[in-house]
């Protein structure tokens, strides 16, 4: 600081420093003014070749822009960005804030080329006097140029180079706002300054600028919020109205001279600027949300989001694909139904609170189509623990921003009793199932590899159903009988189950491969609600399924449209899926959703409750849509089992699949179908899967008054927990039954439940 005042002071120093502005000025004005004029001496041609102020080509990338979200109806329900931008032509920016602007930044904006040279001149004294760069005299244009190159900058270096404050850095500023000018009219460098220009609060751009303060577009300023906005351009960090007091302070003061000036120059009178400097700041705040915390639907705006990131039609790679999903101005039609989406919200609060630990999540699709309709859960998405707020997409998989999912429980058994019926059983054959079942050897069971992956030293059991009696593919589903499906399994074999599985999409949750073991038919992979709403939905379409569908559109900022329709192939007969669903209906009214009930039109579904109650789970479709619901823990669900706990407000002593999962199934589906024409199922084909083969129950002996009851509990007589629709109602408070090793519900026939009655195959009657 001594130095400098010693310069100042210093008259000779002082003298040289204006005669090296004049020339200097001289330089760049005639360097400038040398293509109007049509000439100069031979000493500013010689300065500016030595200069080489050429005009320079500047490459202009694309402005980052605000990638929008839209539901099924057209209204917005999320936005991304890196920047809050959106680009407005100049016809739809009031012509009150381009007269503000062009007063205060640049007056002479029409009058002069690439550099005004008065302008230029005074900044160069200025700044030659003083020591330093103390007073800029860029263009309008100049600093177009400058923000396209900040905006271009990839590397810190890069970013400080651009705004360097050297010579060699205007002169290069300068080649590129000569080719600029010869480019653009001055309206449509205007039009673009104002689109790139930084106004604070996070708006890039005077429409989302005029938005975040005003709460209005650009084209209805007026003329106190049109000098805010020209006057927040200069130095947007010091008058950010964000930051607090002083900002907003200095920012009125900034519109002030904005005022002032627009009065000096004869753009407004100085009444009108006395009276507008008498208003107040008149900062709204107007948040701009971005990112899936701030969606309507924040499970299925993540969805979105990775089917974007996962896509190499959007990229080479994720980094592209972001950088295109956050900057590229996208205009996203998806499928999410808000009628449905708000049916499984409310369906959901009712039966669990967003402060328990347990969460239920459900999705909704449609048969036929794949389109997911609605992605829900109890508790809100976002990254506080104080709120018990979800980190990650419970509702999906780990592809899709989800975590590893909930074991499926018995809501896989579905596989197996499809599997079956395409091998051509039909619905009366079956075999005794008695209470508790153990593989006769390791070959009992082979996976896919043809590897033994049977475990005869471990015993299934029955969660419910009481041991003994004959089940058929039908009784058997209905009471969701554990013991029968894993020697339907067996009849099966494995590999054609998980085949049949595969088939139908389903897949873990963790993206690792299914486990094929023993207990496959029990569910003991973790899934997620879409991807088994989704294998459900091939039942409910005949047999045809659809990948996942989110995204139907995407507009580019350019205005080109690309239409996404679903992609489906037919994987299952179509009498298969009619026969799996004449099944399945009958879990509503003969199995273990009789308490709970239908919803008055054709519906199928299955229950799914996990070994030791660690989740709960429900699937059902109608022809017109289908949905899962889960519910568990995401702590881990073998520590915190839903056993004697409270959910939503009410107490469970065991929680089954029907007790809250299917409830929320229920009323989810009766709100989101109001208005949808029922469908029928396809009858079933009687003369294919009617009565039964070589698996038939034997003939029961003739009844004698005196005789004795079957002692072995081999024959399906309705007493036997599921044959009389009975076996596994569920009261939804948790009805004690078994030890909890699967099955979907207390048992109500002449079993006590699970281990009750488990002293082996042959169980005399008690």
């Amino acid at each position: 600081m001594q130095a400098q005042r010693k310069d100042r002071a210093n008259p000779v120093l002082n003298v040289l420093r204006l005669l090296i502005a004049g020339a200097a000025a001289g330089v760049l004005t005639a360097a400038v003014a040398l293509p109007a004029i049509g000439g100069a001496g031979i000493s500013t041609k010689t300065a500016v070749e030595g200069l080489n102020l050429k005009p320079e080509q500047l490459e202009e990338p694309p402005l980052s822009e605000v990638t929008e979200l839209f539901d099924a109806n057209g209204d917005r329900i999320g936005r991304f960005y890196f920047e809050n931008r959106e680009s407005v032509t100049l016809d739809k920016v009031a012509p009150i804030m381009r007269t503000a602007l062009i007063a205060i930044e640049d007056f002479r904006f029409y009058q002069h080329g690439p550099i005004d040279v008065e302008g230029t001149t005074r900044a160069l004294v200025k700044n030659l006097t003083s020591g330093g760069v103390m007073q800029g005299g860029s263009s309008i244009t100049q600093q177009y140029v400058k923000q396209v190159l900040v905006n271009k900058a990839e590397t810190p270096e890069e970013q400080a180079a651009a705004i360097a404050p050297t010579v060699s850095r205007k002169l290069s500023e300068l080649r590129y706002a000569m080719a600029i000018e010869e480019k653009y009219s001055k309206d449509q460098i205007l039009e673009k300054y104002l689109n790139i220009a930084y106004f604070g609060a996070g708006a890039h751009g005077i429409q989302a600028a005029s938005k975040r303060f005003f709460d209005k577009p650009a084209s209805k300023l007026n003329l106190v919020e049109a000098a805010t906005l020209a006057g927040a351009v200069q130095n947007p960090a010091r008058t950010d109205p964000n930051v607090g007091p002083e900002s907003r302070a200095r920012l009125l003061e900034r519109r002030n001279v904005v005022l002032d000036r627009m009065a000096e120059l004869g753009k407004i009178t100085h009444q009108q600027a006395a009276e507008a400097k008498k208003k107040k700041l008149g900062y709204k705040d107007i948040e701009a949300p971005g990112g899936c915390e701030e969606s309507k639907y924040p499970y299925f705006c993540l969805y979105v989001q990775y089917e974007i990131l996962n896509n190499e039609a959007f990229g080479k790679n994720q980094d592209e694909r972001r950088k295109l999903l956050q900057r590229g101005g996208l205009r996203i039609k998806t499928t999410i139904d808000p009628k449905m989406q708000a049916a499984a919200d409310k369906a959901i609060r009712k039966y669990v609170s967003a402060k328990d630990k347990p969460v239920a999540s459900q999705a909704m699709i449609v048969p036929g189509t794949g389109e997911i309709k609605a992605m829900a859960a109890s508790r809100k998405y976002g990254r506080s623990k104080s709120k018990n707020e979800m980190s990650y997409n419970i509702v999906a998989d780990g592809a899709h921003g989800g975590g590893r999912g909930f074991q499926q429980g018995s809501t896989a058994k579905v596989y197996t009793l499809a599997a079956a019926l395409e091998e051509g059983m039909k619905y009366e054959d079956g075999f005794p199932s008695p209470a508790g079942y153990q593989a006769s050897g390791y070959s009992s069971f082979k996976n896919c590899k043809g590897q033994n992956v049977g475990d005869p030293s471990h015993t299934v059991r029955n969660s419910s159903e009481g041991g003994g009696g004959f089940k058929t593919l039908q009784t058997g589903t209905w009471g969701s009988v554990n013991t029968f499906f894993v020697r339907l399994q067996e009849k099966v074999g494995l590999c054609d189950v998980v085949k049949m599985a595969k088939k139908l999409g389903v897949k873990r949750a963790d993206g690792q491969k299914l486990s094929e073991v023993e207990t496959f038919t029990l569910g003991v992979n973790e899934v997620d609600p879409v991807t088994i709403a989704n294998a459900y939905a091939v039942f409910a379409s005949r047999g045809k399924y659809c990948k996942p569908l989110a995204i139907t559109a995407v507009t580019d900022r350019y205005g080109k449209t690309t239409q996404y329709k679903p992609k489906c192939s037919q994987v299952l007969d179509e009498k298969v899926a009619d026969a799996v669903n004449g099944i399945l209906s009958g879990v509503f009214t003969k199995g273990t959703m009789t308490e709970v009930g239908g919803i008055g039109r054709d519906a199928a579904g299955k229950t799914g409750t996990t070994d030791n109650y660690m989740s709960a789970w429900f699937a059902g479709y109608t022809p017109n849509l289908a949905s899962a619901v889960s519910l568990g823990d995401p702590r881990g669900t073998s520590a915190h089992k839903l056993i004697g706990i409270t959910i939503g407000g009410r107490y469970y002593t065991y929680v089954y699949g029907a007790s809250i999962s299917g409830r929320i199934w229920k009323d989810s589906m009766l709100t989101g179908l109001k208005g949808v024409e029922p469908t029928k199922f396809t009858a079933v084909d009687k003369s294919r899967f009617g009565g039964c083969s070589d698996n038939c129950a034997p003939k029961p002996p003739k009844k004698r008054d005196d005789g004795p009851r079957d002692p072995f509990g081999l024959f399906d007589n309705g007493r036997d927990g599921g044959g009389d629709g009975r076996g596994d109602r569920d009261q939804g408070n948790g009805w004690r039954g078994g030890d909890g090793r699967g099955g979907d519900g207390p048992g109500q026939g002449r079993g006590n439940g699970g281990r009750g009655r488990d002293a082996g195959p042959i169980v005399l009657d008690g």
